[in-house]
């Protein structure tokens, strides 16, 4: 079977289920695991992804408004790889290459049949229901069903770890920096199954864009800044941004250095087997003053490497 995967997450999902050797093409966003970086990259933005959160969003904005695509897909390429199953995603327009882009990359291509799968996951349970989904369609559902089932019980695990005599801390995380947006869809959950209590949104509803004004209104107790895309140095870089705003810098946790940086983009807005990792991290954070995992899998705002 040749798979390819245009969505991080779904490729740490194959490669979960013990099919890695089956990849033959990935997004240019799939970096885990690092042996997947040496396939072939059939996507790439039609914007330049180093400049700041703000000139991106702008784009982007820029880009849908004119009724194109954020991603390009490789058609040539796509053809030569001949894969049997492409997984993609028709959740979000801006994380990857959609089902549209695949299906027009796809239109005049009929030498054999192609089974694409399609994810869209909003809930943490739906984010299990897709592992199922690509293990069915990889020849892979026992493992699947296995990685689920540990995955269910190590976030039971979590949520009974929580002290059971410390009230729940406000959480907020934030998805993007400038301009700010709350994290919804599965993050939610990860905050309560940490022990947290997450402010402004719910789970399973979409991202919104928020003033730091609405943040305020909430007054959580910590902040967790964890932008979609963004590694733990790029966060830092782009804190800059919210350090200046005279309304951020009198928040109760940013004040009291309750503001914490986490890898978005292999963490957190990633809907894959790592959610599990996701969530334990959050709960490090709410419950512990150091990295268990190391620096690099998370940092105060306030003690950032100098």
């Amino acid at each position: 079977m040749r798979i390819v995967s245009l969505i991080a997450s779904a490729t740490e999902m194959v490669s979960s289920l013990g099919a890695g050797e089956s990849l033959v093409g990935r997004s240019h966003e799939c970096d885990w695991p690092g042996s997947v970086t040496s396939l072939p990259a059939l996507t790439r933005a039609r914007f330049d992804t180093g400049m700041s959160s703000l000139s991106i969003d702008t784009a982007v904005k820029d880009i849908v408004k004119s009724g194109l695509s954020v991603y390009d897909v490789d058609q040539d390429l796509l053809k030569t790889l001949a894969p049997d199953v492409i997984v993609t995603q028709d959740q979000c327009e801006v994380c990857a290459a959609s089902l549209d882009d695949v299906e027009t990359a796809l239109c005049d291509w009929l030498e054999h049949d192609i089974r694409i799968i399609s994810l869209h996951p909003n809930t943490l349970s739906d984010v299990l229901d897709d592992i199922k989904k690509v293990g069915a369609a990889i020849a892979r559902e026992s493992e699947a069903n296995d990685l689920t089932q540990t995955l269910s019980q190590k976030f039971k695990t979590l949520r009974e770890s929580a002290p059971a005599n410390s009230p729940r801390p406000k959480v907020f995380m934030l998805e993007w920096i400038e301009p700010p947006m709350a994290a919804g869809h599965w993050i939610p959950a990860l905050v309560e199954a940490a022990g947290g209590t997450n402010v402004i949104t719910k789970d399973g509803e979409p991202s919104p864009y928020v003033s730091i004004e609405d943040i305020a209104e909430a007054d959580p107790d910590l902040i967790v800044v964890a932008p979609c895309g963004f590694g733990l140095d790029r966060t830092e870089q782009e804190m800059a941004a919210l350090a200046s705003n005279s309304y951020w810098q009198n928040l109760r946790a940013v004040k009291a250095g309750k503001v914490a940086l986490m890898d978005g983009n292999r963490y957190i807005n990633r809907p894959s087997p790592a959610v599990y990792e996701s969530a334990a991290m959050i709960a490090d954070i709410l419950w512990h003053d150091k990295p268990k995992n190391g620096p690099d899998a998370w940092r105060w705002l306030n003690q950032i490497r100098r």
